[in-house]
């Protein structure tokens, strides 16, 4: 079963609120999923962590706790509501433990969800693979790899046979799997759930027990037969070696194949997300409140300093710095922003594309255009990498975004498809090795000034770019040495809480005042 990314589902994407999109919009998702498999009725709920795990001491300040509240009330994962979601979920009546043991996790970011209501008792087994994505991997312990992106039906049964002949004669699908484990359920996976009329026929028959359904999360469907015309930049300059596309319609060719969509429906999306950021970026510089976090609202201060001509005059840069802030404060504040490639690294893609296209008068549809290129460059990386700076440290987020923006201010500035590339590589190769130990447990430092960091070499390197500056090694290979890197970091500098910066003293002198509210209010 091929599984290609998406620009919109893996790349630049979820819109959502809280600090972490592995921890906030991945549980959220997986909340949902658990939610329909209850078919909207839970009466109790235990989580459970692996000690080994990223989840174990950052489930909560990281925000695991408020987007799995999210998921189980049903809502999406930028719902105003969120930042109060356990009060909400204590007002619905649902009361939901925390263990922590050894539940042989093979992945860092794995829950084990045990949910019960008055008929029956279910457990989800799920991981959360980085930017908001995520796969269920067994339910009641028979394996499964559900990412959100169909439409599932399962149909718990006595015995098939009779159930599949009437399926394949009435509806539809992409994939049918019959799961013959205790207890047994035929798996559908489409681009619809049965008809009434179906449902129908399939709760007479006998040998059906009952039914659940399970709605997709993820904004881009997948279907059978998917094909895409590549999926490493090798591929593409290969496919592109005749036909000479620009790397934004290679972009938009990638993503209308992809998610058979339209050239205007993607231009949309984009003019969606772009103006979503636009609106992030507009409220972190009127300032931004919240009492659990460690930095206060310090884009507004950059901002007056640099109207009032105050500071070194470095041109696009202050704009970048200044948008990468605010950024991040809204995030840290619970406001809406968009995981691009995740929550932690919101502001490098977002803050060195719209800071340089704003510095020099760009129109929104240039903006959206190289958001497009970026957007490209992460399916690169997607597919030979991960995201997620659990699994391999932050270079694979805040290094991620720098080089997909400097990809895309190249193309901002009518550069050539080989100087966008050859600005994504150098970005790349500067970041690699990141350690990712977010100090006080909060996703705020030193994540500000890594974001900072790669959203100013984006801008550098791509300069660097246009000017001729020779990256000697081609982008697919960078892409892959910056995971062999990060799959070497110690299990403790990657978003443990265990070593590193959160380890020092003052971190967690910062944790414990946070943790008993006596931190100043920001």
């Amino acid at each position: 079963m091929e599984n290609y990314p998406s620009i919109f589902n893996d790349v630049i994407g979820p819109v959502m609120r809280g600090p972490s999109s592995s921890h906030c919009a991945a549980s959220l998702r997986i909340g949902r999923l658990c939610r329909d498999l209850m078919q909207n009725d839970i009466i109790s709920i235990l989580v459970e962590f692996d000690p080994t795990g990223s989840l174990a001491d950052t489930h909560t300040g990281q925000g695991s706790d408020m987007g799995l509240f999210g998921g189980f009330l049903g809502w999406e994962a930028d719902d105003e509501r969120l930042p109060e979601s356990e009060k909400y979920i204590a007002e619905a009546g649902i009361p939901v433990q925390f263990a922590v043991r050894d539940i042989n996790a093979a992945h860092l970011n794995t829950y084990l969800i045990t949910l019960t209501n008055s008929k029956e008792k279910r457990t989800v087994t799920a991981i959360s693979t980085g930017g908001g994505m995520i796969e269920i991997i067994a339910i009641d312990g028979i394996k499964v790899s559900m990412m959100g992106d169909f439409y599932e039906t399962l149909i718990y049964c006595k015995s098939p046979d009779k159930i599949l002949d009437l399926i394949n004669s009435e509806m539809s699908y992409d994939y049918l799997i019959v799961h013959d484990e205790s207890p047994h359920f035929i798996e559908i996976k489409a681009q619809h759930f049965p008809d009434e009329l179906l449902q129908e026929k399939l709760a007479s028959m006998e040998d059906v027990l009952f039914t659940k359904k399970l709605s997709p999360v993820l904004p881009v469907l997948s279907r059978k037969g998917v094909k895409v015309p590549f999926t490493t930049c090798n591929e593409m300059l290969e496919y592109n070696s005749n036909i000479n596309l620009s790397l934004l319609e290679l972009a938009i060719l990638y993503e209308s194949e992809r998610g058979k969509i339209s050239k205007e429906e993607i231009i949309e999306k984009m003019r969606k997300i772009v103006r979503i950021l636009r609106d992030s970026i507009k409220s972190g510089l009127e300032g931004t409140h919240y009492a659990d976090r460690l930095l206060g609202s310090q884009s507004v201060n950059f901002k007056s300093q640099l109207q009032n001509k105050k500071l070194i005059n470095t041109g696009a840069l202050n704009n970048v710095v200044m948008y990468v802030s605010a950024l991040m404060e809204v995030k840290s504040s619970m406001g809406v922003i968009v995981a691009v490639p995740t929550a932690g690294s919101c502001g490098t893609l977002p803050g060195a594309v719209i800071g340089t296209a704003d510095f020099v008068n760009a129109s929104e549809d240039e903006m959206i255009e190289a958001m497009l290129v970026a957007g490209i460059i992460g399916i690169f990386i997607a597919t030979q990498s991960t995201f997620a700076g659990e699994v391999a440290g932050c270079g694979v987020e805040y290094g991620s975004g720098g080089s997909m923006a400097a990809a895309g201010i190249v193309y901002l500035f009518k550069g050539s498809l080989a100087q966008s590339v050859a600005a994504a590589s150098m970005v790349l190769q500067s970041t690699l090795g990141l350690s990712c130990t977010p100090i006080a447990n909060r996703v705020e430092a030193p994540c500000l000034g890594n974001n900072v960091m790669s959203a100013t070499n984006a801008v550098t390197f791509a300069n660097m770019a246009l000017s001729g500056y020779d990256p000697l090694i081609p982008l697919d290979e960078v892409i892959q040495t910056m995971h062999t890197i990060g799959m070497a970091i110690p299990h403790e500098f990657k978003c443990t809480n265990i070593g590193g910066l959160c380890a020092t003293k003052t971190a967690k002198n910062l944790e414990a005042k946070l943790n008993k509210g006596t931190m100043k209010q920001c």
